[in-house]
């Protein structure tokens, strides 16, 4: 089965985040006891990107997991970041769980 647009186009994405986010972090001001589980999450967030892109069951289970952390920490900061949060969980929730992408998780071969 083809990789369908909504798996492309989040591996992508998430790559990018991932990446963007620990480029970030290690140049942005002095390492700390917190730099290292912050790029040690951006980290996670380009594997599972690159591992959704090469149709990896496991990878869209990580990045959910990934999201809904996101929303968990950012409760701690304001309500509007957990409200966006919540809704980027939702939406992706819904591409990588109810869509085409679905059933191109199933259709995969195990590896």
């Amino acid at each position: 089965m083809k990789r369908p647009f909504e798996v492309t186009f989040l591996g992508g994405l998430f790559i990018l985040v991932g990446l963007g986010s620990l480029v970030f972090h290690l140049w942005s001001g002095p390492i700390d006891r917190w730099t290292i589980l912050i790029v040690a999450i951006g980290v996670a967030a380009a594997v599972g990107g690159i591992f959704l892109l090469l149709g990896h069951n496991w990878a869209r289970w990580l990045l959910l997991v990934w999201l809904a952390a996101h929303v968990v920490i950012s409760a701690f900061n304001s309500v509007s970041e957990t409200l966006a949060h919540a809704v980027l969980l939702a939406v992706i929730g819904y591409f990588l769980l109810w869509s085409a992408a679905a059933k191109y998780f199933r259709s995969a071969r195990p590896v």
